[in-house]
């Protein structure tokens, strides 16, 4: 499977990285929840959903709560919709164990981080992702977010893993518009925005789509932009992007996580700690520029 700008990019263009919807204690997943969102994502815009990464505090969900999430969700979309599954962990072998579990579960692809706090060289981390695509039959996502594992896939290191040929695809979240470039003109991996501020500009440059956590809350609004591209405007392209910047300003650069911001404006139950939920101040400046935004 590879990705060269005329074919559709593996996993759709417009992803959500959903959260996971707790009961209002926090001590279980809430199914029935978790369903009814997976099912307005997709009715509201997105191509596909991310379940069990980070937005969906996959440090502090058991295995069986990614497995159980993933079933839920699948019945709830039906088979069209890709599903890709977070299973990245700091520990090979357990990453190998949730990309089986994740497999059998029904997703369609896997989200792989390097593994964090070790802090591994490039070939050790070459290495593990060459081991976790080898362990099942779905295609795989690189993750490259270095500010939270410590460890950069290096562009290089991306060329390399992109001979694999069930590693696909790319979330950017490294702020290097000239490595990801790089990756971009010598590989066909499909290199999807994980960094809302980037969305267009990457998009603009070759880009497969995003993965964004602000879509739990507007999806049509933060796919709005790359359909005006698409159809040629980029002026209004430009002029969605700006509109919907306050909002993802607040819910991904205030100082507080993802998670904790979208949970503020959805029922979805409450987050786990270490996590603890937004105050009342930041909250009320969250719904005040959702209102902005949904009104215009």
């Amino acid at each position: 499977m590879t990705y060269d700008g005329t074919t559709p990019p593996p996993f759709g263009r417009a992803l959500c990285a959903m959260v996971t919807p707790f009961t209002p204690s926090g001590a279980a997943l809430d199914a029935d929840r978790a369903a009814k969102l997976a099912a307005d994502l997709v009715s509201g815009g997105c191509d596909g959903l991310v379940l069990n990464g980070t937005s969906g505090e996959s440090p502090t969900t058991s295995d069986a709560e990614k497995r159980e999430l993933i079933s839920v969700v699948r019945e709830a979309v039906g088979p069209s919709v890709p599903l890709v599954a977070g299973v990245g962990t700091a520990d090979t072998a357990h990453t190998v164990e949730l990309a089986r579990q994740a497999e059998a579960a029904g997703a369609d692809g896997l989200l792989v981080v390097p593994p964090y706090y070790s802090r591994p060289p490039q070939a050790a981390v070459e290495a593990h992702f060459r081991r976790v695509a080898d362990a099942t039959g779905l295609p795989v996502a690189l993750y490259d977010i270095p500010g939270r594992t410590g460890t950069r896939i290096e562009p290089d290191t991306m060329v390399r893993l992109a001979e694999h040929p069930r590693i696909v695809a790319v979330k950017d979240c490294a702020y290097d518009l000239l490595g990801t470039t790089k990756v971009l003109s010598r590989t066909a991996l499909a290199v999807y925005s994980g960094c809302e501020e980037l969305n267009l500009p990457l998009y603009a440059v070759g880009g497969a789509g995003f993965v964004s956590t602000v879509a739990n809350v507007a999806p049509g609004a933060v796919r709005a932009g790359l359909d005006a591209f698409d159809a040629g405007d980029t002026a209004e392209a430009a002029r969605l992007n700006r509109r919907l910047l306050p909002l993802a300003e607040l819910m991904m650069a205030s100082g507080l996580p993802g998670t904790v911001t979208v949970k503020a404006l959805l029922d979805a139950g409450p987050v786990r700690e270490p996590l603890q939920p937004a105050g009342r101040e930041a909250v009320d400046g969250l719904r005040r520029a959702y209102a902005e935004l949904v009104s215009r």
